[in-house]
């Protein structure tokens, strides 16, 4: 009979011995892969073209008024850091709301949440870097356009010296207002996407949020005068809800951020119907819901993933 003979062979394998970073390391990767999605890093080439014209339309309009600056007079009656979220907020809120899903979506219907939770990390470990690392794209973005437009209006001016000397205060500022922008438009989809695996649907939800509200509040909060043809007078009208219009000017979500913005500006827009509503409302009242709107979806995305993993 024929004996087998064994051999061994030694391929390598031996036990790590490198550092084990734990935790935080696990955090840090988690943040990275975020941001890496939101700004279309390591996908297609279809995945960087919404990004990539945001970024474009949002430095546009801040080099447009630094170049009419240089012509415009008088200097001050060219929009400022005060005006500028309110030209770029459409195109900030309709990032958020198309973005932000692919950073929740994918991973809850391929069914990996559950990987994830196996390393370090807990449920809140996993919701915080999801949300830090999209908020950190939102603010780089806002706060982008407006480097640009403080540059630019600095440069425009007879004297930069003096004008920097008077605006720096604009610096802290636009910051604390890009912070208030990103965050809010940061909270509403994520929590709009912890009830979908679909990321149309959670895109398509946020937009409408958006986009409904502002009509609605419309037609509650503002009226058009009608012209008196016999004396050419403009009319007085008055809001369906009478009174109760400043509080209605409220429930248009795009404005909610806008609100905030024009008291850390300190600024009276005369332009926007809504904000002339909501100024005649205690300074509290309109921080107050910035804050229920932001602070609470945060709280509904963060239960939402708690009950999964339970």
């Amino acid at each position: 009979m024929t004996e087998h003979a064994g051999e061994i062979f030694d391929i390598g394998y031996q036990r790590y011995e490198g550092p084990r970073e734990g935790r935080m390391r696990a955090r840090e990767a988690l943040f990275i892969n975020g941001v890496r999605t939101a700004i279309g890093l390591g996908r297609g080439w279809q995945s960087k073209v919404l990004p990539g014209l945001l970024a474009i339309g949002v430095v546009i309009p801040a080099a447009v008024i630094s170049i009419t600056a240089s012509a415009a007079e008088p200097f001050e009656e060219i929009p400022g850091h005060a005006e500028y979220y309110r030209i770029v907020s459409v195109l900030l809120f309709l990032f958020a709301a198309t973005t932000a899903p692919e950073l929740l979506c994918p991973d809850r219907r391929d069914r990996v949440l559950d990987l994830y939770l196996v390393r370090p990390l807990t449920t809140t470990d996993y919701v915080l870097g999801r949300f830090l690392a999209f908020f950190s794209v939102m603010l780089a973005l806002v706060l982008a356009g407006q480097v640009v437009l403080f540059v630019g209006l600095t440069l425009a001016a007879d004297a930069p010296g003096e004008y920097l000397a008077d605006n720096w205060l604009d610096v802290p500022r636009f910051v604390l207002a890009g912070i208030v922008v990103a965050s809010f438009a940061t909270a509403i989809p994520f929590a709009v996407s912890t009830f979908t695996v679909r990321r149309t649907y959670a895109a398509a939800i946020a937009i409408a949020l958006f986009v409904i509200s502002l009509p609605v509040a419309g037609v509650l909060s503002t009226c058009d005068p009608s012209e008196d043809s016999s004396f050419g007078a403009v009319q007085e009208c008055e809001p369906p809800v009478g009174d109760a219009a400043k509080w209605t000017a409220l429930l248009s979500i795009p404005e909610v951020p806008m609100h905030v913005s024009d008291l850390i500006f300190d600024k009276e827009n005369e332009d926007d119907d809504f904000a002339e509503l909501v100024r005649e409302l205690p300074p509290a009242i309109p921080v107050l819901w910035y804050l229920a709107l932001t602070i609470g979806p945060v709280f509904v995305l963060w239960w939402q993933y708690r009950k999964m993993t339970l």
